[in-house]
């Protein structure tokens, strides 16, 4: 995986399309971010706000790459760099919210649709998720995880497979996801869950 890092570095921001994503500051002004390539544009969103997030979503490029298992890959802005998804992954698990999937006719893609709120009951996600990337890991394949940051949800999930299919406790996973991506920082209703997290038996089964 050592050539993976020197994909990343050569990553061009050109190939990117245009993304936007609305976000709520620690003090409930709400802006609109929209970016292509290296220009970002930052208007104020006039909607108001039913409600203050405790947490800020980190919009920022990010073209970290945390290698989590052999088959299974966490980041957020490599999900859009063919260079780097051709020689180093065949499936995608986006679980964002409004985020296209880019290459899907080039890629085994998943979707589930996960909302980054303290609020969303992420359990029920995990099982269909944890399904996906076994049956890459049981076709040879290596699975990319991603949502719109790399911050919250991607990370979340892959603490709950790490829990419900590698076997290990909170503190393992979530220890193991932040040494592979320091960015992770799942919201507080997604840590709260994990951590109360009773995962299925595994029936003598680990990968």
């Amino acid at each position: 995986m050592q050539s993976l890092a020197a994909e990343i570095q050569s990553f061009s921001r050109t190939r990117l399309r245009k993304q936007c994503t609305r976000v709520t500051s620690l003090s409930g002004r709400r802006i609109i971010e929209t970016w292509k390539g290296s220009t970002i544009t930052v208007v104020e969103d006039q909607a108001p706000s039913e409600k203050t997030l405790g947490y800020v979503p980190d919009t920022s490029w990010d073209l970290q790459v945390g290698i989590v298992k052999p088959f299974l890959l966490l980041s957020q802005d490599a999900a859009h760099d063919f260079g780097t998804l051709r020689k180093h992954v065949s499936h995608i698990l986006n679980v964002a919210f409004g985020v296209e999937n880019v290459f899907p006719d080039l890629f085994i893609y998943k979707t589930v649709s996960i909302l980054d709120h303290p609020d969303t009951d992420l359990l029920p996600y995990i099982k269909d998720c944890c399904d996906f990337i076994q049956q890459a890991h049981k076709e040879k394949g290596v699975v990319l995880i991603h949502c719109n940051a790399g911050v919250s949800r991607a990370p979340a999930v892959v603490i709950g497979y790490l829990m419900s299919c590698e076997g290990q406790s909170f503190d393992e996973a979530l220890s193991l996801v932040k040494s592979v991506r320091p960015a992770s920082a799942p919201n507080p209703g997604f840590l709260d869950q994990l951590r109360n997290y009773k995962s299925p038996s595994l029936n003598g089964s680990k990968h």
